[in-house]
């Protein structure tokens, strides 16, 4: 799998070719807590759900203002490293963030969460697209129309 961003200008670039999908609970609260690097082609996505209980407490009459159902946190206790977040929704990245070791934490709508080594989202920002793409050879689909190398990263 590959993380491919597109920006408002069209421009197309790989984020990630080495792409773990945290998809059981155990693994989502985990996450990367404990590790001492990422890799730099490494991206963590977390497919998330909305939480009944949010659901039910927005269903309130007062407290329901308060409370989204969609919105989804990231907290950086026992993370040792920087990393770059991503919160998309409908493959349109919602929030771009560098979130610090240990203190970091970030929260927006979401239907996808995508954990990057710092520096690997640079340039992402709110509108841009982003998706997880099936497979890791055949960069053409990706940016066949610049010519540019599509898995370089901004330095």
């Amino acid at each position: 799998m590959r993380v491919v961003h597109e920006s408002a200008d069209g421009d197309r670039r790989v984020l990630a070719t080495d792409v773990e999908t945290a998809d059981s609970l155990f693994a989502q609260l985990r996450g990367l807590m404990g590790r001492a690097s990422v890799p730099e082609d490494y991206a963590l996505v977390f497919p998330v759900r909305r939480d009944p209980v949010k659901v039910a407490l927005a269903s309130l009459p007062v407290v329901g203002r308060f409370v989204d159902p969609d919105q989804h946190g990231v907290h950086m206790l026992f993370v040792r490293t920087p990393l770059d977040v991503l919160w998309v929704e409908d493959e349109v990245v919602v929030e771009a963030r560098t979130l610090a070791p240990w203190t970091g934490r970030g929260e927006a709508r979401a239907d996808t969460l995508i954990e990057l080594d710092r520096g690997a989202a640079d340039g992402v920002e709110p509108g841009d697209s982003v998706r997880v793409v099936e497979g890791t050879s055949g960069t053409a689909d990706v940016d066949a129309s610049s010519g540019d190398d599509p898995t370089s990263r901004p330095g």
